[in-house]
């Protein structure tokens, strides 16, 4: 059973990036978005992962009663606090009184970095997926 377990951790870390590259993807699609549904400029988000497991007890608890595997979890997504980009753009209907335009606080740069992260911590997870079921199938090659 230990293998069913070390694929729920992997599964777990798949989910986990995959919500991490599509908060991402969402940061650099509205990189230039300054109004959003209510009115103001787009906020970067940013996904917060928390282990599956609780406390120590807990999770030993769990673990012995075979309820729970240790895992990653997406725990939030919350927006970023940095400040907006004031632009200097009287034309824009989006600018205020005083001509300036407040775009979003996505660095584009960054949101490229972090994208390549995600996509190295998922393209590890896969690996880990496919050395555990080549385990797997070797140790059943033993039985025969």
């Amino acid at each position: 059973m230990a293998f069913l377990n070390s694929l729920d951790i992997a599964g777990s870390g798949l989910t986990a990036q995959k919500t991490r590259i599509d908060i991402l993807a969402q940061n650099l699609v509205n990189a230039e978005t300054t109004r959003t549904e209510d009115g103001t400029p787009y906020r970067r988000k940013m996904v917060v992962f928390q282990a599956k497991e609780g406390g120590r007890f807990g999770s030993y608890l769990r673990r012995a009663m075979g309820e729970s595997s240790p895992g990653v979890k997406v725990a939030s997504i919350i927006e970023d606090a940095r400040p907006l980009k004031p632009v200097f753009d009287p034309e824009h209907p989006d600018a205020d009184e005083d001509g300036y335009l407040w775009m979003p606080n996505v660095d584009k740069v960054k949101e490229m970095s972090d994208m390549l992260s995600a996509t190295r911590a998922y393209q590890s997870n896969i690996t880990a997926v496919n050395v555990i079921k080549t385990m797997a199938s070797q140790a059943l090659q033993i039985g025969k």
